[in-house]
């Protein structure tokens, strides 16, 4: 997945390295922006794996919220360990402040329950995490992980 514009501009001087690393300094990338596009395309295309590679592989949780559902991800070498959080609380809503606070201080009502699950990947690893990306997870610390995973043992 090619990284968007703003993403490769904070990583600006990465991308340098990078091109210097194939040989192409400044003089020579401007020659190839200004006259060859399909060089250009390959050459953004190989960093944004890379960069993506990167980061996939320093990824060891993942969250994805909905209205009424949380699912938290330990990404481990060879599976993810899931929980899975649901409230079944009458017009619940994880994105409203007020309902994420209910949650966070009840965490043992009769509305909430949690399951777990250990989940073995079926592909290559950083490729089943970026596709829970490209689906709405988003990486984190493991914070909430963590604190949930107390709770429920």
């Amino acid at each position: 997945m090619l990284l968007t514009k703003e993403q490769l501009e904070t990583l600006h001087q990465d991308f340098a390295k990078f091109l210097a690393s194939q040989q192409i300094d400044s003089k020579e990338w401007a020659h190839i922006k200004k006259n060859k596009p399909e060089v250009v395309s390959e050459e953004l295309e190989l960093f944004s794996d890379l960069v993506w590679d990167d980061v996939l592989t320093k990824t060891r949780y993942l969250e994805h919220f909905s209205t009424t559902q949380i699912d938290l991800f330990k990404c481990g070498a060879k599976s993810a360990h899931r929980i899975v959080v649901r409230v079944a609380k009458p017009n619940f809503n994880f994105f409203e402040k007020a309902d994420y606070q209910w949650f966070l201080n009840n965490p043992t009502h009769k509305d909430i329950s949690y399951l777990q699950a250990l989940k073995n990947y079926e592909s290559e690893r950083n490729l089943e995490i970026f596709n829970f990306i490209k689906k709405g997870s988003v990486i984190s610390k493991g914070d909430l992980y963590k604190s949930i995973l107390i709770q429920i043992k």
